[in-house]
């Protein structure tokens, strides 16, 4: 009898303690899921919702005030066609990182992880006028990628000289369907997070957080094609 109770005590206790981290973690998942439900029939314009692994993401602690455009490509592994989503959605898997929406050469808004998760993409730096941001902007950020590649000298830490070359000339740079696509989720994003203001200092690249590692979007990218206040 004794023996039995012991039994049932030690399965109580794998139950509530040995699995209790994973079980609290899948809770939060659940109910980060059913946030991101509410977010995502908010959204206004079409998306391709294709959301990242949600274990490797935190729920988001603060208010979302800023916006940090990035590029991405494939460019290091496939010079020659460097924006199959499928190869730059593993990329972001194998790294463990990801933007909230990444758009492609096309305009296509692929949606990745809901606002309500505060995304892996900014990474360490500062942000003049912000102190408390330091090393903490995900928290305090959306993310979005474009498909894009800068100029030579700004992926010289990415690829080679060489391998550059091979990237066909279309392939740099950024294109009007982008910055169409950009313009309407920004309308779509500040509509839904009134911190985020529609100007430079809360719109920013990621070179202005941390322009010792980053370069991103880089001297291509046309700040003047977005609907912002000021320009």
């Amino acid at each position: 009898m004794n023996g039995r109770i012991l039994l049932v005590l030690l399965v109580f206790m794998l139950i509530t303690g040995g699995c209790s981290g994973q079980t609290h973690e899948e809770a939060v998942v659940k109910a980060e899921t059913e946030k991101s439900r509410v977010v995502y029939t908010e959204i206004q314009i079409p998306v391709i919702k294709d959301f990242m692994p949600r274990l490797n993401y935190v729920p988001r602690s603060n208010i979302q005030t800023h916006v940090v455009l990035h590029f991405i490509s494939n460019a290091a592994t496939n010079p020659e066609n460097p924006y199959i989503y499928e190869d730059i959605r593993a990329v972001f898997v194998n790294y463990d990182v990801s933007p909230h929406y990444m758009i492609d050469r096309e305009g296509k808004i692929y949606y990745l992880l809901p606002e309500t998760r505060a995304a892996r993409h900014a990474g360490k730096g500062e942000l003049p006028g912000y102190p408390e941001y330091k090393d903490d902007l995900n928290d305090y950020s959306i993310g979005i990628e474009l498909m894009a590649i800068g100029t030579e000298a700004e992926m010289g830490t990415m690829i080679s000289a060489d391998a550059y070359k091979q990237i066909p000339q279309e392939h740099i740079g950024y294109t009007e369907a982008q910055y169409q696509s950009l313009n309407l989720l920004l309308e779509d994003i500040l509509a839904r997070n009134k911190k985020i203001l529609r100007n430079r200092e809360h719109i920013i690249g990621h070179n202005e957080y941390a322009p010792e590692r980053k370069s991103d979007p880089g001297s291509l990218f046309d700040w003047s094609k977005l609907n912002l206040e000021g320009d």
